[in-house]
C-alpha cells in the first residue's frame, strides 16, 4: 500500500463523493436519496465563496474516504468554529490511521481559518466513532438533534 492521499475534491471527484455518501447514509441507517446532489455538490462545494468543503483519502488511488465541513458562527462565542459535517471511510479503509490524518487537516484548517473549536456528532451506536473521537481528546456534548423540514407547514 503506498502512502494515502488527503487531498481537497475537485469537481470531477463529485459522482464518487455522491457514492460515499449513499454508503455513509447506509451505515448510519439512514435514507439517501441521489436525485439532483450533483448539481447541489458542485454549486456548495465549488462556487466562490464555497459553503462547505470536502477532503479525500485516496489509497493506491481509489478514494476510500471523505469528510465535509463547513465554517460556522458561534454567538455564545462570538466566534467562529469548525462544523464537521461528515467523515466516513469504506470499511477495509477503518482502522488504518487514516481518519487521525483526515482530523489533523481538518484541525489545520480550522486554525489557519481562525476558528476556535471543532464540532461534529455521530450516531450513539457508532461505538467505534466513539471511540476514535475520544482518543483524539475530544468531549462529547449530551443534546438532542431535532430537523424540521421547511416543506413542511407550520402545525
Amino acid at each position: 500500500m503506498r502512502l494515502p492521499d488527503i487531498r481537497f475534491a475537485i469537481p470531477k471527484d463529485v459522482p464518487r463523493i455522491i457514492e460515499l455518501c449513499q454508503a455513509h447514509a447506509a451505515y448510519e441507517k439512514a435514507a439517501y436519496s441521489t436525485d439532483g446532489k450533483v448539481e447541489q455538490l458542485t454549486k456548495y462545494l465549488f462556487d466562490t465563496p464555497a459553503i462547505a468543503y470536502c477532503l479525500l483519502v485516496e489509497v493506491d488511488e481509489q478514494i476510500v474516504g471523505y469528510a465535509t465541513f463547513m465554517k460556522q458562527f458561534s454567538t455564545w462565542d462570538a466566534a467562529f468554529y469548525l462544523y464537521l459535517d461528515c467523515l466516513y471511510f469504506e470499511e477495509h479503509a477503518r482502522g488504518l490511521g487514516l481518519g487521525k490524518r483526515v482530523m489533523e487537516a481538518i484541525w489545520t484548517f480550522a486554525k489557519a481559518e481562525n476558528c476556535f473549536e471543532i464540532q461534529w456528532q455521530t450516531p450513539d451506536f457508532n461505538e467505534q466513532a466513539i471511540g476514535f473521537y475520544k482518543n483524539l481528546g475530544a468531549v462529547s456534548k449530551t443534546k438532542e438533534r431535532f430537523s424540521w423540514l421547511v416543506e413542511n407547514k407550520i402545525p
